[in-house]
């Protein structure tokens, strides 16, 4: 009898917890109602779901990865498709979603991570083909720091987003998967070097995601694409385990639609390494957490902002910058060879845009005298071409596969030299006449205080004087000098190499950057606007990013097309 009572209470009890399943369980929804909700969702917007039992984890992965199945192969977005590893972590989540102590930052939210970024036993293909040759692909043996610390708090992680070979382009063409497309129209460039990263972001194939910088690559993709993209300061973030094109200038952060999300997003994202030396201490000099708590509507109220000179006169700071050892006539003839000017309908909406901003009462000083040629020169001779091949060799020793974990090894392996923009013998870069810059250790380089400590010294000190002398909070620019490019057509006579940016002197500096949808062209192509500060003062950037945001909402989304002018 007493048996037959514990059998009965058994099976009341589990009547009960099916019962309970079956309610907590979502129901199944139409094609047209996750459009509804998940098109441009945000990540709160998203959590808000799961707290409802809306949505599983695993809906809306397979939401997004339907959406990838349909618009990739147009749109080239993505390389690499993580889709069972999705799926698996969504079930995973989706078992533990009665714990919330176990729900970080961004649980449940799909994203992606650009393809030089290590993603444990995946091939880091960092856009070269050379990196997925049979047999010796470069199989990573565990995360990145960021890739670690994303998916921690709970991101799910579906696929890693196309770039050009070693990130080293303006425009994204990789020899390992080829071309990437502008969502808002895909004959057009959506930039480089993280068009993977933005053209995913912006087709909501992905919530958001990550990109990295060395020149411009964060921020002007998301100029082209209607994107918030973040530049923190140099030491905020680890770049460990990201394949360098130069270390010295690299950097990795958030793309995303909102700033509210880049925000959640830079906070999960921020840390220090002991990967990487340069984050050490950052945790005394970084805005305090969360960064949500610098987002206010009026946070441009009251603020100055400085146009810099040079940006405007299109005044060129050459990429890696020139050595010491070059002549200044040599380096101004390297420094106009590689100034891009402003183009007239940039200037336009740059124009459009501060009248917008002083209307929301910030005050905008444009002049001569700010940040003129001569910052330009200065900064022209932060030169870090001759450390690269170090970066090369630090990366490949903790993250490279088991078969090479140096430059040298991989050579041996395959045969053939890596690629010469990351081993420092392009010759644009390391022959300057009768100069020649061989490779060597910033640590024991005798003209390393000549090449980049003292040069880096004095423009940031140039940078930071003219912020206190004119009682400036940030300086404002357009992230890039052109809109967006249509690679149908040649440019400057040849395939298109661009578009391009002058906004690689903030990697020099490391100072912290951000760049918002500053309105759209004529042509329906977004126009990006940047604005720059001071090192660790990221919150703050965000907060005039936000109130920006809030004020115009210039974003809107793509139309997507399923079939395309380009593949």
């Amino acid at each position: 009898m007493l048996k037959c009572r514990f059998q009965q209470l058994a099976i009341g009890l589990c009547t009960a917890i099916l019962a309970f399943a079956i309610e907590a369980k979502p129901p199944a929804r139409t094609s047209a109602a996750m459009d509804k909700d998940l098109m441009e969702v945000t990540v709160p917007q998203l959590q808000g779901y799961y707290a409802q039992h809306k949505y599983t984890v695993t809906q809306v992965v397979d939401w997004y990865l339907r959406r990838i199945a349909r618009y990739n192969g147009i749109y080239r977005a993505i390389e690499q498709v993580f889709d069972a590893d999705a799926r698996a972590a969504a079930a995973r989540e989706d078992a533990e979603a009665g714990v919330a102590a176990k729900h970080g930052p961004l649980w449940g939210v799909p994203i992606v991570i650009k393809a030089n970024t290590s993603i444990a036993g995946k091939v880091t293909t960092d856009g070269w083909e050379g990196y997925i040759v049979p047999g010796h692909e470069l199989v990573a043996p565990r995360d990145a720091t960021v890739v670690a610390r994303l998916r921690a708090a709970g991101a799910i992680i579906i696929g890693h987003t196309n770039m050009p070979d070693f990130a080293n382009a303006d425009t994204n063409r990789s020899s390992s998967f080829g071309r990437t497309g502008n969502a808002y129209d895909v004959r057009f460039s959506p930039g480089g070097s993280s068009g993977g990263t933005v053209t995913a972001v912006t087709s909501n194939l992905a919530v958001l995601g990550n990109g990295t910088d060395t020149g411009n690559s964060i921020r002007m993709p998301a100029a082209t694409s209607g994107l918030i993209g973040v530049f923190p300061t140099r030491g905020l973030v680890s770049i460990a385990g990201i394949a360098p094109l130069d270390w010295l200038l690299d950097n990795t952060g958030p793309i995303a639609r909102t700033v509210s999300d880049a925000a959640i997003a830079l906070g999960v994202m921020a840390g220090e390494d002991p990967l990487d030396p340069v984050t050490k201490g950052s945790a005394d000099k970084a805005p305090r957490g969360p960064y949500l708590q610098y987002l206010k509507l009026d946070a441009l109220k009251g603020k100055r902002f400085g146009v810099p000179a040079f940006v405007l006169n299109g005044i060129g700071i050459p990429f890696h910058g020139t050595p010491a050892a070059v002549s200044d006539v040599a380096a101004t003839k390297q420094a106009a060879e590689q100034a891009v000017a402003l183009d007239p309908r940039t200037r336009a909406a740059f124009m459009k845009a501060v009248e917008e901003l002083r209307a929301l009462g910030a005050t905008v000083v444009i002049d001569e005298s700010l940040l003129p040629e001569s910052f330009a020169r200065i900064a022209a001779r932060v030169s870090t071409y001759a450390y690269v091949r170090e970066g090369t060799d630090s990366f490949l020793e903790e993250f490279g596969p088991a078969q090479y974990h140096s430059a040298a090894e991989y050579e041996k392996a395959l045969g053939a030299p890596l690629g010469a923009s990351i081993i420092g013998t392009e010759s644009s870069n390391s022959e300057f006449g009768d100069v020649k810059i061989n490779q060597r250790s910033l640590e024991t380089d005798p003209d390393a205080e000549s090449n980049y400590f003292g040069p880096r010294k004095r423009m940031l000190a140039a940078y930071l004087e003219t912020l206190e002398r004119l009682h400036l909070d940030g300086y404002l620019y357009p992230a890039i000098q052109m809109p967006p490019v249509d690679e149908t057509l040649a440019q400057d006579g040849k395939l298109s190499e661009g578009p391009h940016s002058a906004t690689s002197w903030i990697n020099m500096l490391g100072v912290p950057a951000v760049v918002v949808v500053g309105g759209f062209y004529d042509s329906g192509l977004p126009f990006g606007m940047e604005f720059s500060g001071r090192p660790f003062k990221d919150g703050d950037l965000l907060g005039y990013a936000y109130a920006w945001e809030q004020a115009t909402h210039h974003r809107h989304p793509p139309v997507l097309v399923e079939q395309g002018l380009l593949h």
